[in-house]
């Protein structure tokens, strides 16, 4: 099939490269002209596993292009997808700026039939209000014959961070909001190939099993750091409660990990758009209240143990281990690591960072104090504290002997619970996680 993706963003790539993968023709457009320079030169513009292997691959057998021109693609598409972003407002509802642009553009360049696909993720009624938009723009053209024409339908993404191609290509599920066998057909056809359930939904259904999903999964996240609040009281292990309680089929292990939170550019936008929409709604959410406050308290919670261990911070070097807001990602849009950083810094530490691959989007953002090395145990040489802040593997693989030797006191506070099972006690650490039986050694 001939596609046309509107957006390169995270979804609008992965999703793009992905189509191209199944053997459909995709043209990638995007207004952003470097970064559509950047494409061509087989680059891609964020870090995700495998992802710029899937571009060369596909430019060399041309099942793929870039361009910043919709008009130059847009006469053979059978199918318009759109994933712009939908950024949130101040009160947590969608910003729709970019949804709706695109949408006018089209309706202002269509001459054929086609179906219009949202993968944005977006509230409750936006896919009819996208039609509308369309096809109130062919009708101010005399278009009326193509009104009846465009259809719509809702495909959300469920693409996770450092494992997209992985998840585009064999998904738990790929979910169909539309209102006609027709749709539902042409999209199935497009994604030929792919084994897994295929959901049919109502259009409305479609676009709130996205954000239901989200603010599931951090419900549960919130729960267990609850939990593991608790058990630093007991002298308990939240490890262990986590395997005890996932073992119900019921549960199921997934995202029940203690820590310091999450973050990223899905979980805390997602819940926060619910509340909101349920809001406009006349309902309140509260449990979704709940998730919020105890997702923004678990940070608060994890620095304030740092503080009465440490005692002041100021002028004290301490060093820190991941950016991102999860490993293989150089994503840190609403990182937890990005904001104990922060709150380091505000107390007078000097402080010293290593991440694989996010330490160039942390720079845009963090104060200019923040010294960036090539190694961890350079960001952790000569300092009185190491605080792990994303748990990638390569963390893990460090000489703990060496480190050790390199720290001034050898501490670690561990805000993911990442080195946990190492027994670093054992070769000299006093180490610190969150939920854990020995939380509270020194």
């Amino acid at each position: 099939m001939n596609i046309v993706m509107i957006g390169t963003g995270y979804v609008g790539l992965t999703s793009g490269l992905g189509f191209a993968g199944l053997g459909n023709r995709v043209a990638c457009v995007d207004t952003d002209s470097t970064k559509i320079a950047k494409l061509d030169l087989g680059q891609t513009p964020f870090f995700e596993p495998g992802l710029e292997e899937q571009l060369k691959a596909m430019q060399e057998s041309g099942q793929i292009v870039f361009t910043t021109e919709l008009e130059s693609v847009i006469d053979g598409a059978q199918v318009l997808m759109i994933a712009v972003q939908t950024p949130p407002k101040t009160n947590g509802q969608a910003d729709l700026t970019y949804l709706d642009s695109a949408a006018e553009q089209i309706g202002r360049l269509l001459n054929h039939e086609s179906l219009i696909v949202v993968k944005s993720t977006v509230p409750v009624g936006t896919n009819r209000h996208i039609l509308k938009i369309i096809r109130d723009e062919l009708t101010k053209r005399g278009k009326d014959d193509l009104v009846s024409l465009i259809r719509v339908a809702s495909v959300p993404e469920f693409l996770r961070e450092g494992s997209a191609l992985q998840d585009f290509l064999a998904p738990d599920r790929v979910v169909i909001g539309a209102d006609d066998e027709i749709t539902f057909r042409t999209v199935e056809q497009m994604h030929e190939g792919i084994k897994s359930i295929f959901l049919r939904t109502s259009i409305e259904s479609a676009e709130l099993i996205k954000v239901a999903s989200n603010a599931f999964l951090a419900t549960k996240i919130s729960f267990i750091n609850e939990i593991a609040n608790i058990v630093e009281r007991t002298g308990a292990d939240v490890r262990e409660i986590a395997r005890g309680v996932g073992l119900d089929k019921r549960i199921g292990p997934l995202f029940l990990r203690s820590g310091i939170g999450f973050g990223g550019s899905c979980f805390p936008k997602d819940v926060a758009a619910l509340k909101s929409y349920a809001g406009i709604n006349g309902y309140d959410f509260r449990l979704l209240n709940a998730v919020i406050e105890v997702n923004n308290r678990q940070r608060e919670l994890f620095f304030k143990k740092i503080v009465s261990i440490l005692g002041t911070l100021k002028g004290r070097k301490i060093g820190v281990w991941g950016l991102s807001f999860k490993p293989d990602t150089d994503d840190i849009r609403e990182s937890a690591a990005i904001d104990i950083v922060q709150r380091l810094v505000g107390a007078g530490a000097d402080v010293s960072v290593f991440d694989p691959k996010a330490m160039q989007n942390a720079a845009r953002v963090l104060p200019n104090s923040v010294v960036y090395t090539t190694t961890p145990i350079d960001a952790a040489s000569g300092a009185e504290a190491l605080i792990v802040l994303t748990e990638w593997p390569e963390f893990r693989g460090v000489s703990f002997e060496t480190l050790k030797s390199s720290m001034i006191e050898p501490i670690i506070f561990d805000g993911r619970n990442a080195l946990a099972d190492l027994d670093l006690e054992r070769i000299g650490f006093s180490y610190f996680g969150v939920g854990l039986c020995d939380s509270h050694k020194s």
